[in-house]
């Protein structure tokens, strides 16, 4: 057996070769042979997969989030899970108890990829990860299933976008807001109590509301953003790594720092090398959709402003609003603090929808049914797989939305207005704000 498509004899912990595109084809030219490693759905010509063969699945990450797709993949009829991977052994130990037989374990994502029978990678690592091996992924012919937030810097999500076209490959990002179940009305609301994504895009479209409108994202509106949740704390002591860990693979590309359980697994969320607090765990979810009903996806808003205590450096730590604003006048408004009591989650100059999909308005429900039907969109990732065609939330629209969420990040950080241009993606004669744009890997790692 191949030992990994990456050549690593001799190497020690942290002297592993970048993953790029030429050492990628190189490694994986010297591993085989004369055989070339081709995926094997490219096999049927343009990707198409017979309805009657199994999807592939491999499973990067294997926490309590990469647990969960072990369940879809095995209930799914049309899925087959050949290949689990993780750092900590203990993590994947639960894996493969839970995936069963005929499933792989591995310890380096790298090895996963040189699978040519792999379809379907999932990545369900911290979000420093998410760019890195989504690249890796689609450079390696792997259709790809990214958890949220999509990436963790805006030119991470550029580079994305760039590897997935330039491969042909289908991406789909794990948020359903845009396309399933309740939104405005509450996290997990999925049996259409909620304020639907859908037909409110259709009430948006219609100009009912009038414009420009504002939405509201707060525990008001039925969206908790989870920030005392996902803070970081400012006093961590250093602690020995645990033998189960590879903390130098689990940080990858992160600044090295002192290792403590509370900076890996389930509380990575509250530091900035690896996510963004509750605009890293939620903001995606909610300000998708949000993006999605102002007709926003090929675009960003011009202006972002933060309300904020100052951050800590490392530790992201709860702040108090940000607002985003759109060259034609539309907001956005993250209030975390849930200040306003009688925030519409939705307002227009015409008229006000709340959660619940209870409005101001009279008749709403009527006229909203005469509106003609918006468009259908793939929302099952199995037929995009299979027909090749984008899913509802794929890597240009997912882009954009975690767009919203790495502006947020950077103003919250920051703690001050921001301008920014929706066509070059940058911050505006604002050098310490592009900085964070295009952050640095540690070495060797890079996109």
């Amino acid at each position: 057996m191949i030992e990994s498509l990456i050549h690593r004899k001799g190497c020690i912990v942290g002297q592993k070769r970048a993953v790029t595109r030429r050492n990628f084809i190189k490694t994986a030219a010297a591993a085989v042979g004369v055989f070339t490693i081709v995926p094997r759905h490219v096999l049927g010509g343009n990707g198409y997969i017979a309805p009657s063969d199994k999807i592939n699945h491999a499973i990067i990450g294997t926490g309590n989030m990469g647990m969960g797709h072990i369940d879809y993949v095995k209930e799914d009829p049309q899925g087959r899970l050949v290949a689990t991977c993780d750092v900590d052994t203990k993590h994947l130990a639960q894996a493969q108890a839970k995936a069963g037989n005929g499933c792989q374990g591995y310890h380096d994502f790298r090895d996963v990829l040189a699978r040519p029978d792999v379809d379907i990678v999932h990545i369900v690592t911290p979000p420093h990860w998410h760019g890195l091996m989504a690249v890796a992924a689609a450079e390696a012919g792997k259709d790809i299933w990214c958890e949220k937030p999509f990436t963790r810097t805006i030119y991470e999500g550029q580079k994305v976008i760039e590897a997935v076209q330039r491969n042909e490959r289908m991406l789909r990002i794990n948020t359903w807001f845009r396309f399933k179940g309740g939104f405005a009305g509450g996290y997990n609301t999925y049996d259409g109590n909620g304020a639907e994504v859908r037909p409110t895009r259709k009430l948006v479209k219609s100009g009912l509301l009038g414009w420009p409108l504002k939405i509201t994202i707060s525990q008001t509106t039925g969206l908790n953003l989870k920030l005392d949740t996902w803070s970081g704390r400012t006093d961590l002591i250093p602690q020995p790594v645990p033998e189960n860990l590879d903390y130098d693979m689990w940080l990858g590309p992160a600044p090295v720092k002192p290792y403590h359980p509370h900076r890996v697994h389930s509380s990575f969320r509250g530091y900035w090398d690896y996510d963004g607090g509750g605009l890293g765990d939620m903001g995606q979810h909610y300000l998708d959709p949000a993006q999605y009903l102002l007709g926003k996806d090929n675009t960003s808003p011009i202006e972002v402003e933060a309300d904020t205590q100052q951050q800590h450096p490392d530790a992201a730590l709860p702040w108090r609003r940000v607002t985003f604003r759109y060259a034609d006048g539309c907001e956005i408004v993250l209030d975390g603090e849930d200040s306003d009591k009688n925030a519409a989650f939705i307002e227009g100059s015409n008229g006000k929808l709340y959660k619940d999909f209870k409005s101001d308005m009279p008749n709403l429900k009527e006229k909203l049914a005469e509106l003609p039907d918006l468009e259908p969109v793939i929302t099952d990732f199995n037929e995009s797989v299979r027909m090749r065609q984008k899913f509802a939330l794929n890597e240009v629209n997912g882009h954009r939305s975690c767009t919203l969420v790495n502006m947020a990040i950077i103003a919250v950080r920051l703690g001050r207005k921001l301008q920014f241009d929706p066509d070059t993606q940058l911050f505006i004669n604002d050098e310490e704000a592009n900085r964070l744009i295009k952050q640095p890997m540690r070495t060797p790692w890079v996109i």
